[in-house]
């Protein structure tokens, strides 16, 4: 008998209440180590580093969940890993072999990759963790500047990094969602309310205007409505079966669809976009000259140049990313395979080819919205306020990773023959 609707419906599967104790546990852990610090690091000098850079540096900090501010040991956040997986997914295009390796041996190709991956980690962690080291030591934020106590900090993060991206991992696998996304969404909501109110003290004080506030939340609360709607358009094409008998029983001749999101890559290109740009700035901490450091801080979000750089890597990655996860030509035999057709389209490669121009028209249009949600918002209140932080890149990946989760969810309580808590 169906069961009735309900948000309790979840935890009366004991597997799925499991998974979700499962992955609370690890975002508590998570938290926990946001706060360790770093041994050998004055964490107030860094404040001073946060006032010079303004709302750059904060920006990346609420992605880690104030973790760099902490200057903690998960100071670098999952942001080494997810570079290293964009560069093993170039790599598979550059080098076929590489693809084939998944393809051709199933589980084990796939783990060795992931092997790969998580070398290149640790290699692009060391990198971006002496360059935070050296940027907090010309801030004066290390007492204790010899080789060893230096070796330790860089160790410290390197290890930080490395454990957080295996318990991304153990959360896809024994939790719920995507471990490494759902690390990113802890960080930003558990930050999201000292900005809140933060944000209502600078008012109360007259340091920011009661308009300016108003504004603010109505950018916000449109953004909501704007994020949820593309995160959930899909375009419906229509498919059409036809009648096989098989025996007395007759199969087939039903109308269906096939769903394809006007987002298909999610909020990944989001993720993908802050990582590249994070990696010029750390680079940078590596020469000696001031005028690398100063444009190396231009491309970062907030400046008119990383806009532009933002906007532009998030198109090219939400095209990249479509393309290595939805292939025309499997779906395409897929439908031919069980006897289907799309009205109007021939089966075969005429349909690889309709499906193709669909997919190409949603991505730019998909795209396009993407990136103008991301960056539009900095450009309202010059890179600082509310409106930076919860209406653009934050709110996409929080609204993105929760929904994405609960649909998850979702098919779990179906799957047990209860019925399901969204609508």
């Amino acid at each position: 008998m169906m069961q009735v609707r309900s948000l309790s419906n979840p935890l009366r599967i004991p597997d799925l209440r499991r998974r979700l104790l499962f992955t609370a546990a690890m975002l508590v852990l998570y938290r926990l180590g946001a706060h360790l610090p770093v041994p050998g690091v004055d964490v107030q000098a860094l404040e001073q580093l946060f006032k010079q850079q303004g709302s750059l540096f904060s920006f990346f900090d609420l992605l880690v969940g104030g973790a760099l501010s902490n200057f903690a040991i998960f100071a670098l956040g999952v942001f080494p890993y997810i570079t290293a997986s964009i560069i093993m997914s170039l790599l598979q295009v550059v080098f076929p072999r590489l693809k084939e390796l998944a393809q051709e041996e199933g589980e084990a190709g796939r783990r060795k990759l992931g092997q790969y991956t998580r070398y290149l980690t640790v290699v692009l962690a060391i990198l971006q963790g002496v360059g935070q080291m050296y940027l907090i030591r010309n801030q004066g934020a290390i007492p204790d500047a010899r080789p060893l106590a230096l070796g330790t900090i860089v160790i410290t993060l390197v290890a930080g990094t490395m454990l957080l991206t295996w318990m991304g991992e153990i959360m896809t696998e024994h939790g719920v969602g995507n471990g490494v996304s759902l690390i990113i969404f802890g960080g930003i909501v558990a930050r999201l309310p000292d900005l809140i109110g933060r944000t209502i003290r600078l008012a109360g004080v007259g340091e920011l205007s009661w308009l300016a506030l108003l504004a603010d939340l109505v950018i916000v609360v449109i953004s909501i409505f704007i994020v949820v709607g593309i995160t959930q358009a899909v375009r419906k094409i229509p498919v059409q079966y036809a009648k096989r008998v098989v025996g007395r029983r007759v199969y087939g001749g039903q109308s269906t669809h096939l769903p394809m999101k006007l987002i298909q890559a999610g909020v990944i290109p989001i993720i993908f976009a802050i990582s590249v740009l994070q990696f010029p700035q750390t680079v940078a901490q590596f020469t000696p000259w001031e005028f690398l450091r100063r444009y190396a801080g231009m491309v970062l979000p907030g400046q008119w140049l990383g806009n532009i750089l933002y906007f532009a890597l998030i198109i090219i990655f939400t095209y990249f990313y479509t393309a290595v996860s939805f292939d025309p030509n499997d779906v395409a035999n897929n439908i031919k395979k069980y006897g289907g057709f799309i009205p109007g389209i021939r089966p075969g490669r005429p349909t690889t080819e309709y499906l193709m121009r669909v997919t190409e028209r949603l991505t730019f249009v998909g795209a396009l919205i993407l990136g103008a949600i991301a960056v539009l918002p900095t450009l309202f209140r010059g890179g600082g306020g509310l409106t930076f932080y919860l209406a653009g890149t934050s709110l996409l990946i929080v609204g993105g990773v929760a929904l994405e989760t609960m649909k998850q969810v979702e098919a779990y309580v179906l799957m047990r023959h209860y019925e399901g808590f969204m609508r």
